[in-house]
């Protein structure tokens, strides 16, 4: 008989301590990230290159809106995702159904063809939304309310996402360099294929963490919501399928440009309406609205850094690619191997990082600062590429250190501010909306994917010395400002720190 996750008790320390069930979302999240990161790892050069040479022939223009559309999208519909999960299916059935269809979307990208890159894509995008935010909640589901084994359970938890993230490249990336692109997207989905078996096997393991969802008001009031969702979901996927249809067709002339635009438009009204809702409505004490002013300023720094952060997928693929040598010491490798030593230095660092701020104590830096020098370390990783840029000028390779060098500060960067975001947003925000508050987060994090896409549509149209140089100037020159702003952002932020 399972025992209830929700409650483990203290003896269940069957993996490395903690309960026999986190293995299983260990191992999940491992192979869903080996997914997406393998194919994120081919995804802008497939689309540049050549149509002779098996890819889409994209200039950098389109592929950098179509990437950064791609991204913001996969943050994106973490929000609805964590809805259907919490209202009608349950975590357990939403991490399940989201990786069948993230597996289909893969193994779409499989076959040659711009329709089916561009349906793979959908479905990578709508599976991410129901699986990425809810296996995060079942592992918390794991531990008992008082289980001290939390925080370690989720570090162990982020060292699979990177362990996937790691792998991918190197497997995902060979094959779809030095093979052929599809191969590549093919590998991607039997990772995620891998995944969900383990899943199901070790689903016994999980009690009953995320097995149902949240108990309604009342049976009238489920039977009711679930009849307006069908309706509703119904005439968005009609409406999806007819414009799909047109497109391809040629009926409905719209680009992915055009809809790349219209996202942007889009993300832009969201994040607008929301503020002014944040700010302007809502019965919020003096201490609530100055703390949701301050989480204002960090949504701000937290955009700006990921847009730049994400550039390791778009402008760094494509200077990896043509700008960078390709071999050590004799040994040649495909140009997506890059895209690995972000997580092994993150796999690497994180325990450093951990313990220096444990050292520091009383004299750790707070919150708004973590932020600042994130900025300024994701900022100084486009410094040493302007020098890199300059010398590659003419034509010539220049040496891999280059990039190890970046990807080591935007490492840093990442360290500084990503694990304490989420943790700051969810302790400054007032407890009636902290599930909203998650979700403006991960808004963050979409908005700043889309600006990060945007920029790398620039690759190419100007020196790419200049591009990096203004990237740098505004990480940088942002990372100055949040310093200069961290002591009223503290007295906005009350006794939070």
């Amino acid at each position: 008989m399972a025992v209830p996750a929700a409650y483990a008790p203290e003896y269940d320390r069957a993996f490395f301590g903690h309960p026999r069930g986190l293995s299983t979302l260990f191992f999940t999240e491992m192979w869903e990230r080996f997914s997406y990161y393998g194919m994120r790892a081919l995804l802008i050069l497939f689309m540049t290159a050549p149509v002779a040479a098996g890819g889409l022939g994209f200039d950098t223009g389109l592929a950098g809106a179509v990437y950064g559309l791609y991204t913001s999208m996969v943050y994106m519909t973490s929000l609805p995702g964590g809805w259907i999960a919490d209202r009608l299916i349950g975590q357990r059935r939403a991490v399940l159904y989201g990786g069948i269809i993230i597996a289909c979307g893969h193994f779409s990208m499989a076959f040659p063809s711009l329709a089916t890159f561009y349906l793979g894509l959908t479905l990578i995008v709508i599976g991410t939304g129901l699986l990425k935010g809810n296996v995060g909640v079942i592992v918390g589901r794991l531990y008992g309310p008082n289980d001290h084994r939390r925080d370690a359970g989720f570090s162990i938890f982020y060292m699979g996402i990177n362990l996937g993230a790691f792998i991918a490249p190197l497997v995902c990336g060979y094959l779809g360099q030095r093979v052929n692109w599809h191969a590549g997207f093919a590998a991607a989905g039997v990772g995620m294929v891998f995944g969900l078996v383990q899943y199901v096997l070790g689903g016994k393991y999980l009690g009953d963490a995320g097995l149902r969802p949240a108990p309604a008001e009342s049976p009238s009031a489920s039977a009711q919501l679930r009849r307006r969702v069908r309706v509703w979901g119904g005439a968005a996927v009609l409406i999806i399928v007819i414009l799909a249809l047109g497109m391809y067709s040629g009926t409905v002339p719209i680009t992915a440009g055009q809809i790349a635009d219209a996202a942007g438009y889009f993300l832009l009204l969201i994040t607008i309406g929301f503020f002014a809702w944040l700010f302007f409505g809502g019965d919020w004490t003096p201490a609530e609205r100055k703390r949701l002013y301050a989480i204002g300023v960090l949504f701000l720094a937290s955009a700006i850094f990921w847009s730049e952060f994400e550039q390791a997928g778009s402008t760094l693929n494509l200077f990896g690619d043509r700008a960078t040598r390709l071999s050590i010491v004799g040994w040649s490798f495909p140009s997506s191997y890059y895209q690995s030593l972000q997580p092994l230095f993150i796999i690497t660092f994180a325990p450093l990082f951990a313990w220096l701020w444990m050292r520091l104590g009383p004299r750790e830096p707070s919150s708004p600062a973590k932020f600042g020098l994130g900025l300024v370390f994701v900022g100084s990783g486009f410094a040493i590429l302007v020098i890199a840029a300059g010398l590659a000028a003419n034509g010539v390779r220049v040496s891999p250190m280059w990039l190890v060098a970046t990807y080591l500060l935007h490492t840093f960067g990442e360290l500084s501010l990503s694990p304490v975001g989420m943790s700051a947003v969810t302790k400054l925000a007032p407890m009636r909306v902290t599930g909203l508050m998650m979700g403006l987060w991960y808004l963050g994090i979409s908005v700043g994917n889309f600006i990060g896409g945007r920029l790398a549509s620039l690759y190419g149209s100007m020196p790419l010395s200049t591009l990096f140089g203004i990237i740098a100037a505004v990480g940088i020159g942002a990372g100055l400002l949040m310093f200069a702003l961290t002591p009223p952002i503290k007295r906005l932020m009350g006794d939070v720190n």
